[in-house]
Order: C-alpha cells, then sequence, then structure tokens
C-alpha cells in the first residue's frame, strides 16, 4: 500500500479533522453537526440567506411616514368598534344609554359588523346594526336609530372612524 501524503490529508472525515474532544461528541450533537454542515454547503440556503438580508435591509430603510389605514372590511370595523365602544357607549351617550355595544366582527360572512342592542336585553332586535364588507370596505348602517334624530351624527361618526380618523 502506498504511502499517504499531505495532499491525501484534506480528503480526511470532517471528525478525524476535529479536536479530540469533539471526537467523543454524543451521537446526537454528531447528527446536528452533519445537518448543520450539509445545510452550509448548499447554494439554496445560501441565496435564500442573502435575499433574507436584501430584504431585511432594504425594509429597514424604507421611510417611516405616518401609517394608512387598511380599508378592508374587518380593519375598518375593528375601527369604527372601537371608537364607536369609546364615544357611544362608554362615554354615557344619552343616545347610546339604553344599549350596549355588541361586536360581531369575527363574521363567516365576510361582513363584520357592530351592533347596538338594549342593555337589559342582548337578545333582543338591534337598534342600530353597522357592517362592512369587500376591500375597500363598504359600510352600510341601518336600524331605528338611524331614523331618529341622531341619524346624520351616527353616519358621520361612522364615515370618520372608517377613514382612519380617532376621537369623539
Amino acid at each position: 500500500m502506498a504511502a499517504r501524503t499531505d495532499a491525501g490529508a484534506s480528503h480526511r472525515p470532517l471528525m478525524s479533522l476535529l479536536p479530540e474532544p469533539a471526537q467523543r461528541l454524543s451521537p446526537h450533537r454528531k447528527l446536528q453537526a452533519s445537518r448543520i454542515s450539509a445545510m452550509s454547503s448548499c447554494p439554496p440556503l445560501r441565496l435564500l440567506t442573502a435575499f433574507g438580508l436584501v430584504l431585511v435591509a432594504l425594509t429597514s430603510c424604507q421611510s417611516k411616514g405616518t401609517p394608512k389605514a387598511d380599508h378592508g372590511a374587518l380593519p375598518t370595523m375593528e375601527r369604527v368598534a372601537i371608537n364607536a365602544n369609546t364615544c357611544w357607549f362608554k362615554s354615557n351617550d344619552e343616545t347610546f344609554r339604553p344599549y350596549r355595544l355588541a361586536p360581531e366582527l369575527n363574521s363567516f360572512s365576510g361582513r363584520p359588523r357592530i351592533l347596538a342592542v338594549p342593555r337589559n336585553n342582548p337578545e333582543a332586535r338591534p337598534a342600530l346594526v353597522v357592517q362592512a364588507q369587500g376591500s375597500p370596505a363598504r359600510l352600510d348602517a341601518f336600524g331605528p336609530l338611524m331614523d331618529g334624530a341622531s341619524g346624520q351624527r351616527i353616519g358621520r361618526d361612522v364615515q370618520r372612524w372608517a377613514g382612519g380618523e380617532t376621537g369623539c
């Protein structure tokens, strides 16, 4: 058998090149080491990593302007529900004093909505329904409260909140 030269030493297994304590790794650690070395030699993984770094760099350089409101049905109704709860129900507004807010935002029909139902009988017919569908959201408000004296104010509030404004 021919004697081994230094050129042949570069083709030795990875484990023989490691220092002595590392050769005594548990089988689990050896498996992890082999997975890591296999992953680092995979060109697509290196490409994905490079792409990820470029993506992070690009997103971190974007301007930090004011966030624009999402105009889909669910985000719109979430904004309306939060503001309606604050401005109409928790503020002890005279128009909404006999009612409570009943949000139904998790709608399988694609029409998230909020209801104003009688405070002492939440299962009764709602006095106000505000719902949205589509993207951009198309809003619809109806019920006895819309026919009353405060219908125009309710409509203005809902439109304002749907557009991204907050406050009463």
